[in-house]
């Protein structure tokens, strides 16, 4: 009977969207930012496989179709960033100067704070692109060597904590240019903060998507040069 219900991709598409859906409603009515729509939904569909005791491979059938809608997904932002082409132009360098600077920090970050906790270098590698995209991050994990299952969790819980945390990180350090704050915010937790800084307004939201590209390719090319200076 288990198989029946769950052992489908209707299952893992229909379970995903409905836990969604509840973690919007829940979110919307108390508006606090611990209760992410995404990290909501993460809770309650891990609470209802673990009490039904679902395999994982019946999830992942409905789950790797709406995984491919990601890179799409992401394209779709360049849609803000074209709405706001002048800003790009007339913000260039420092644009590219943040995104390189920020790709490096969250990379020695990783490295250095893994080092000093003893984590396996293989754990370590899998965590170095946890602030890219996933598409980006998961060639990148392994290209490193990597799990690139390690790498999407990495990923997934450094967007959450972004979507959740940045509007108090940007009060806290009394940040006000729009520009600086999609930067940040895309840099640091891509795709999934990217959404906040969409609500922040227009030019946060294409600063964001614009910081997704160009600190995955930056990472791409700095992360192996970095870890082998770091050996």
């Amino acid at each position: 009977m288990k198989e029946l219900l769950f052992d489908n991709a209707f299952f893992g598409i229909f379970i995903s969207l409905i836990a969604f859906k509840i973690g919007k409603d829940i979110f919307n009515k108390f508006k606090w930012p611990i209760l992410n729509p995404i990290f909501v939904a993460l809770i309650l569909i891990f609470i209802f496989m673990e009490v039904f005791k679902i395999p994982t491979s019946y999830y992942s059938k409905g789950g790797d179709i709406l995984g491919f809608f990601i890179a799409p997904a992401t394209v779709c932002l360049a849609i803000p960033l074209y709405k706001e082409l002048g800003t790009l132009k007339k913000h260039y360098k420092v644009i590219l100067i943040g995104a390189l600077i920020g790709s490096i920090t969250a990379i020695l970050s990783v490295v250095l704070l893994g080092k000093l906790l003893g984590i396996q270098d293989i754990i370590l590698l899998s965590f170095v692109p946890k602030s890219i995209t996933t598409p980006i991050g998961i060639e990148v994990s392994k290209l490193l060597g990597g799990i690139p299952a390690i790498t999407v969790f990495a990923i997934m819980v450094t967007g959450i904590a972004g979507n959740i945390f940045a509007p108090f990180m940007l009060k806290l350090f009394r940040i006000e240019n729009a520009v600086a704050k999609g930067l940040g915010i895309g840099i640091s937790s891509h795709a999934v903060g990217t959404s906040k800084a969409i609500e922040m307004g227009e030019v946060e939201g294409a600063m964001s998507a614009l910081s997704i590209v160009i600190a995955g390719i930056i990472t791409i090319f700095i992360a192996p040069l970095l870890l082998n200076l770091l050996k």
